[in-house]
């Protein structure tokens, strides 16, 4: 087992503040929320999140501090079925992204069991998917992804466990969704590993970010996507 995987569970010691701060983010996100619909305003939209609304050990030191919408840049990686999924497949869609690895011994099972919630919530719904990457490519092969989602009863047409090269894995978590941050102590590519899940719109802006170990977080996540869903209509 790698030294980072050994050490997994110490490199949580920041999670309690990670976690206070996403619940910051929801906070006030519940604050405009009531604000708006005390107003009866019917035109109330979720955030466009930029670089500089977030946490800094985030974000990659090339683009912090930036008060332009941000935008997820161009990716491939290959899905649990040996698919490629690139920004093609995303295209048109809403999407959920996170980050897990499949022996993970900590909070993954949570997040698994909460995302999967968001899979049956819109199963039918061909604008909604899910993109799970894992942090631990040199075990989890496509077919250590597939014997997973069988195990979970993951879709493959809704939800996509995404494995590729460790630099665009991880540059992706801290360029595109903020989702990890380097241990510099545990190499180029230490990691904490956090619970964030991130909501992507048609756009690939970015429009929320949840504890994806919290029921609660994972309940206004599935609204957010209906609001968003309203959003494109109207």
């Amino acid at each position: 087992m790698d030294t980072w995987v050994q050490h997994y569970a110490n490199l949580q010691k920041d999670r309690k503040l990670r976690t206070a701060l996403l619940s910051i983010f929801g906070l006030i996100g519940l604050i405009t929320f009531i604000s708006v619909s005390e107003g009866n305003n019917s035109d109330f939209r979720l955030p466009i999140y930029t670089t500089a609304d977030l946490d800094p050990d985030w974000v990659d030191e090339s683009i912090q501090n930036s008060t332009a919408p941000h935008i997820v840049h161009d990716f491939e990686f290959t899905n649990q079925n040996g698919n490629i999924i690139d920004e093609r497949t995303v295209a048109g869609k809403i999407y959920v992204a996170e980050f897990f690895f499949t022996t993970c011994p900590g909070i993954c099972p949570t997040l698994t069991k909460h995302t999967k919630r968001i899979q049956d919530a819109f199963i039918d719904d061909d604008d909604v998917l899910i993109l799970s990457h894992t942090v631990y490519p040199e075990h989890d092969s496509v077919q250590v992804l597939k014997a997973f989602a069988e195990m979970h009863d993951i879709k493959s047409t809704k939800w996509h466990l995404l494995t590729g090269s460790k630099e665009d894995l991880y540059g992706i978590s801290r360029k595109g969704y903020f989702a990890i941050s380097y241990e510099p102590d545990l190499s180029e590519y230490g990691f904490i590993h956090t619970e964030n899940v991130v909501l992507v719109d048609k756009d690939r802006r970015l429009r929320g970010i949840y504890n994806g170990t919290k029921p609660h977080e994972i309940n206004r996540l599935i609204e957010d996507i209906h609001v968003l869903k309203k959003e494109y209509e109207s």
